[in-house]
């Protein structure tokens, strides 16, 4: 390789290297980051001048960054890249990368081929893409997005189902995101008026991408940092980030974005959980810490039906005794209850959700697990 790692990835959190991704990616401590966003040079097969009807010139992408010579010499930079990535990705770490018709496909041959895990493909739907001004071809009006763990037998890795479906109005997030391209005050401009950098990416589509996939506090890795769309939308949600870009032109202009960005308080960062990611909570637990004490009576909704509680946890009611579930169902004749939402203390005259106290622990497991 010719470089010898970093022994510690904190030194650089929140920074930005300049250099060449590969090279730099090779620096990097393995299995040091949580999320990878790539959004590499596309390798646009285009030739020719682009013009709109009025004759006027299209602003393409022309840099020599996004030209390549043959399909093989992007095949083996995007190998190298993928490569390079994977080494410093952690085993629950999950890699995102960008790409249209051009390249996509041929990115995720090299994904597949490397042993990452395809995980979904999304389809970022463009509001206001950009016409067709040959009339040739259907209008390109998306691009997609590979989401992938780091291999098949990774048990574990971020998927935040639930903000995102908040995020949605309460409905499951579907793998098709209709957001707009980056334009108005968003969209970054020189003095001479043009676009500083050709494929700047909206701050929507990363916001949804570090909500979905990272926690507080962990570390995102953009290898064609750009103008710092990543690293802006990191900061903003209490996630640390590393980018790597060669141009200094671009670097200049990440830095006074991030400059100017502010971080989100913690208390709105917070996210909504399911039930399945809350910690266990054994309804013996309640009994041990003298929060439900053996002897109290239970009650289900209306007082319709009632139960002891015994020492060792479990209910009994008649000839039957079993857990808070078992006996919630015995009492009503079905078969399953959820004895959390069931069951009542009674304290003040009211009656009192025995979930109430399962959530004060699982509250208090959190504080200890620094959650």
């Amino acid at each position: 390789m010719g470089f010898a790692a970093r022994p510690d990835v904190r030194p650089i959190l929140n920074s930005i290297l300049q250099g060449d991704c590969i090279e730099e990616l090779r620096k990097l401590p393995a299995n040091s980051v949580d999320l990878i966003f790539a959004d590499p040079p596309y390798n646009l097969q285009l030739s020719g001048e682009l013009l709109r009807p009025d004759h006027s010139r299209v602003d393409g992408v022309e840099e020599a960054w996004d030209q390549f010579s043959t399909f093989k010499a992007y095949d083996e930079f995007t190998r190298e890249w993928l490569s390079a990535c994977r080494r410093v990705l952690k085993d629950t770490g999950t890699l995102w990368v960008i790409g249209s018709y051009h390249n996509i496909f041929r990115v995720g041959t090299q994904l597949q081929d490397l042993g990452y895990w395809i995980l979904n493909d999304v389809v970022w739907r463009k509001t206001n893409p950009m016409p067709n001004f040959r009339g040739k071809r259907f209008t390109n009006a998306h691009e997609t997005m590979i989401w992938a763990a780091k291999s098949e037998d990774q048990k574990t890795y971020t998927f935040n189902y639930n903000a995102m479906k908040a995020l949605n109005d309460d409905l499951q997030m579907r793998s098709d995101w209709l957001l707009p391209i980056c334009n108005g005050a968003e969209r970054l401009k020189g003095e001479d008026g043009n676009k500083v950098h050709p494929t700047q990416k909206p701050e929507a589509l990363l916001h949804r991408v570090i909500l979905a996939s990272t926690n507080e506090g962990d570390v995102v890795l953009d290898p064609f940092f750009g103008t710092g769309t990543t690293g802006v939308v990191a900061k903003k949600l209490g996630r640390h980030f590393i980018g790597i870009e060669r141009d200094e032109v671009y670097i200049a202009a990440a830095r006074d974005r991030l400059a100017g960005t502010k971080a989100n308080s913690p208390e709105a960062l917070k996210v909504t959980r399911g039930k399945r990611a809350e910690p266990r909570v054994p309804f013996g637990t309640l009994v041990e810490r003298d929060m439900i004490k053996p002897g109290m009576t239970l009650y289900g909704p209306g007082e319709r039906h009632a139960a002891k509680v015994r020492a060792d946890g479990s209910l009994a009611t008649g000839d039957a005794s079993g857990s808070i579930h078992k006996i919630g169902a015995h009492v009503q004749g079905a078969e399953a209850c959820n004895g959390w939402t069931f069951w009542h203390f009674r304290k003040g005259g009211k009656l009192i959700p025995i979930d109430l106290l399962r959530q004060k622990i699982q509250a208090e497991m959190r504080a200890d697990a620094g959650a």
